[in-house]
């Protein structure tokens, strides 16, 4: 049996004396034997558990007296209002084409075993609280309710746990606070707008015949939304305004919501310059790659005159990946990061605006990645505004192909998203819309989604011939009015403009923007555009000096081992991390891990902050990090490195959800808007990134090309072939460097744990400059903790990062060495592991690549000059001949042999990563090694 509700919703509320006592008699008969009573009487029962005896249900001003025969009609009243408020969305008029048919069976008060002569006899205070003073019976009350909830807006929010939240949307809605009240000048504002957004559509579709905009009509309220939406922010106060959408409608968005002047949106489509038409005042910003895109993938970023900051994410054609772009964004602005420990987060600051297509939203599984963030600790953001631009199609592609649910919006039911139907014919409605849902993510924080229903007046893009693929469809869309037209004979009709008005103002825009068009025309040349690729990119970076003074790091190390007297850590974990005081005394080695958290205490404290997260990135996927400690005994956790002196700068490391395309997003978002942040991410295994392809490749790899957005972003992808089958070995490394050009990242495969400790802190003595790059670390697994990848102090107290370490104690004859072998990462470690001091090999020399790109081949041509009698070049690898480093060696490597041989050693070709059996494993990894080192 479900728990008695204490909110207005439960029927047992409004009764009291007599009726209440014969209630709770039934109920005790329902107890006992629930079949012998009136089913609907089983039902409230079963949904709203049993009547307060000591009057705790909130009580309505009025009470109402029931007799016992009259319990059928109340009931089957109470049944229906209920209905009106969880389903009357089926029945609305939320459709513009009114191509859908409406369910309007739960409307009838048969279906309730009652009429309306029934329903007179009802008091009103027992279907409605506070009605209006002319609602004098239960009819009245059933038809005023029938206004609010199946009209031209419609709400779902029965799906929410919180009463308190059921509770105040079915006040706001009963109270009639969604249908806003316009006065005259409101509606002329709210006209212009709708007519500037119609005609930029207009203007362009006529001027350049052909060209793809994607535009918005049909779903032009989309700006009327969003423009209320800006206008709610900048009057309380907040600072930012994260937005993210895919191109559908998006040069209108950059146009009316981000101030992009029409002289720079015709430029685009005139193919000429749009420099000399940005805004003087600095309030627009824009940057741009080298490479460019296409325009309705552009971003932009506006600071309006109260202030408030208004950034369009920029998007590639995969519709739904910006959603934790933005979310990432929204969460770097809200939180203070330029003091130790946790960073504190303002949700108030900033949100997020995410604008999803209807095909798109229930067919991308991103989509319910990012709702999943809500409300998870190190991801959310006190709400992001969702809306999806509802065009009833995708592509070509009806409803009934694309989605299971009855709406677009149902997965977001699923994460308690209250949601909101609105028909885009109504703009009044719309604004309303967009207040409600502004105030509730306000007060409670939470997500919040507001379909908006219209139709798509074109194809999918304008070359498109929708009639056929979707016949009736288009029929009924040519045949319908667009909602300017639709509103301007409403206004009309009103008396608030005439309708030579209304025509004139339509004329006078679009004169506007031939005179902004004639001035690009003016301003076109015939130049051909160069690609020029800055040189601090070219460049690459700069040799940073990267050690850390001892007195500095002994003390470091000291704090983190200090912990409180009441933290009980557990016991053998806390044996092995006091271990981390013998290097520091002489004695062993620094491990990765160690080495790692030492790196990150440095970078602290000169005055960067922090953020790694990943699954079961706080311990370690391999049980070796431990940045969070936990008590043995309460659970009480502990980040040793809050606790360090002289911090500058906030340290958070997440355990994030199983996700990874949404969190790699996430991240990435975070630390383009926060470019100060060292932002990591680490995959529990190095396959795991496979799931976050899609950010790679058009976000991490390319934006700079593209759009010009830095990013120093780490990622950690753990790989190695270590005999444990074919997912878990391979980072697939070989993607990474097939995506390497123009400087656009680092890409690393580290066998030296002072060698990780140098990249970190070079990386984020980058950050934030123009040389800055994201960088792509394949890290150890059973190398964690291998005595040959250790460091001592001294290692991490001098130099920098080496992009290439020689083995130590070979090649030192240079008049017997005849053979140079290249490896990296574990494989480089086996090789040491077998030739020890190389005293056996007195004719060939390892040299390890740790930094694969930019490839050394200065360095490496170097080292080939030293030694005059080499034959042999060589790559070693543990991954198979297609996959690994070895195709992107090979051309570097020939480019600077001079006529020496180059050879291959490693697995053969192969369709999977890795063998599956352990011993198999040993007997390839021996196989190679053994012809690696033969003697020539």
């Amino acid at each position: 049996m479900s728990s008695n509700y204490s909110d207005s919703r439960s029927p047992w509320s409004s009764i009291t004396g007599p009726n209440l006592g014969y209630v709770m008699e039934m109920y005790d008969i329902y107890q006992e034997a629930p079949e012998s009573i009136d089913p609907e009487f089983a039902e409230l029962f079963k949904q709203y558990g049993p009547p307060s005896e000591t009057g705790e249900e909130k009580q309505p001003a009025a009470k109402a007296e029931v007799k016992s025969d009259q319990f059928g009609k109340v009931l089957g009243a109470i049944q229906m209002a209920e209905a009106i408020r969880a389903h009357g969305h089926l029945a609305s008029d939320i459709y513009p084409l009114k191509d859908q048919t409406r369910d309007m069976k739960r409307l009838e008060p048969s279906t309730y075993g009652i009429t309306e002569q029934d329903l007179k006899e009802v008091p009103v205070s027992l279907i409605l609280e506070n009605a209006p003073a002319d609602v004098k019976d239960g009819l009245a009350a059933i038809n005023y309710l029938k206004t609010l909830y199946t009209d031209k807006v419609a709400f779902e929010f029965s799906h929410i746990v919180q009463p308190e939240e059921r509770s105040w949307l079915q006040s706001k809605i009963e109270a009639g606070e969604v249908k806003p009240s316009l006065d005259p000048e409101k509606k002329k504002k709210l006209l212009d707008l709708l007519t500037r957004v119609e005609g930029f559509e207009k203007f362009v579709h006529r001027t350049f015949v052909g060209q793809k905009r994607f535009s918005i009509e049909g779903v032009d309220t989309l700006v009327v939304l969003m423009d209320e939406l800006v206008r709610l922010s900048e009057s309380a106060g907040t600072e930012k305004i994260m937005i993210g959408m895919a191109h559908r409608g998006r040069l209108n968005v950059l146009t009316h919501i981000l101030h992009k002047p029409y002289e720079m949106m015709f430029a685009g489509f005139a193919h000429v310059g749009d420099e000399a038409f940005l805004p003087e005042d600095g309030s627009l910003q824009i940057t741009k790659g080298w490479f460019g895109d296409v325009k309705y993938h552009m971003g932009a970023a506006y600071t309006s005159p109260k202030g408030t900051n208004i950034k369009l994410a920029y998007n590639p054609s995969h519709l739904e990946i910006v959603s934790p772009v933005v979310a990432g964004q929204t969460r770097a602005a809200q939180e203070l990061t330029q003091q130790s420990g946790l960073a504190p987060i303002d949700v108030n600051k900033a949100y997020g605006i995410m604008v999803h297509g209807d095909a798109a939203f229930p067919g991308q599984g991103i989509v319910t990645e990012t709702l999943n963030f809500s409300r998870i600790r190190g991801y959310q953001t006190g709400g992001s505004v969702h809306i999806i631009a509802n065009n009833l199609i995708g592509f070509t592609t009806e409803q009934y192909d694309s989605r299971s649910t009855h709406y677009s919006s149902d997965p977001a039911k699923g994460y308690e998203v209250p949601v909101i139907h609105v028909n885009a014919d109504e703009p009044e409605e719309v604004i309303g819309v967009a207040k409600l849902a502004f105030e509730y993510r306000q007060k409670f924080g939470k997500d919040i989604l507001i379909d908006l229903i219209g139709y798509r007046r074109y194809g999918h893009n304008e070359m498109d011939e929708p009639l056929v693929t979707n016949p009736t469809m288009y029929h009924g869309i040519h045949e319908h009015g667009t909602v300017r037209e639709i509103y301007g004979q409403q206004l009309a009709a009103e008396g608030v403009l005439s309708e030579e008005d209304v025509k004139k103002l339509d004329s006078d825009i679009l004169s506007k923007m031939q005179q902004a068009y004639d001035r690009v025309k003016e301003n076109k040349s015939d130049d051909a555009h160069e690609v020029v690729i800055p040189e601090a990119v070219m460049e690459g970076f700069p040799e940073v000096p990267t050690g850390v003074d001892k007195d500095v790091l002994t003390k470091m190390n000291e704090e983190l081992l200090s912990w409180p007297s009441d933290f009980s850590a557990f016991g053998k974990l806390a044996r092995i991390l006091k271990r981390r005081e013998d290097p520091f005394n002489g004695k062993g080695k620094i491990d990765w891990a160690h080495a790692e958290t030492l790196a990150f205490g440095s970078i602290l404290q000169e005055g960067n902050p922090i953020r790694l997260s990943g699954q079961d990135a706080q311990r370690g996927t391999f049980a070796h990090r431990h940045l969070v400690l936990h008590d043995e005994k309460n659970g009480n956790q502990l980040v040793p490195l809050h606790h360090i002196s002289d911090a500058e700068a906030s340290f958070v490391v997440y355990n994030s959800p199983l996700s990874e395309a949404s969190v790699v997003g996430f991240e990435y978002g975070y630390n383009v808007e926060n470019d100060k942040a060292l932002v990591i991410w680490e995959a529990q295994y190095g396959d795991f990134a496979n799931m976050a392809q899609m950010i790679f490749d058009q976000f991490i790899s390319a934006a700079r090309a593209k759009w010009g957005q830095k990013s120093g972003l780490v990622m950690l992808l753990p790989h190695a072939y270590e005999g444990q089958g074919p997912e878990h070995s391979s980072a697939r490394l070989e993607r990474f460097l097939q995506n390497a050009g123009e400087n656009n990242w680092t890409v690393a495969n580290l066998s030296s744990a002072a060698n990780y400790f140098h990249i970190l802190r070079r990386q984020a003595k980058m950050l934030g400059e123009e040389s800055i790059r994201p960088l792509i670390i394949v890290t150890p697994k059973s190398l964690l903790r291998h005595p040959l990848v250790g460091a001592d102090v001294e290692d991490l107290t001098e130099g920098n990062f080496q992009t290439i370490i020689e083995q130590p104690g070979m090649g030192q004859d240079a008049k017997k060495v005849q053979r140079l072998l290249f490896a990296s990462g574990k494989m480089a470690i086996d090789l040491a592991d077998r030739v020890k001091d190389g005293k056996e090999y007195p004719d060939t020399h390892i040299v390890r690549v740790e930094q694969l790109y930019p490839f050394p081949a200065e360095k490496i041509q170097a080292i080939i000059k030293r030694y005059p009698k080499l034959k042999e070049l060589a790559w070693v690898q543990e991954e198979p001949k297609n996959m690994g480093s070895w195709s992107f060696a090979e051309p570097q490597l020939r480019e600077i042999a001079n006529g020496i041989e180059i050879n291959y050693y490693g697995r053969v070709v192969r369709s999977s990563p890795a063998e599956g059996d352990g011993e198999m494993h040993k007997v390839e990894q021996a196989r190679i090694i053994d012809e690696a080192l033969a003697k020539s």
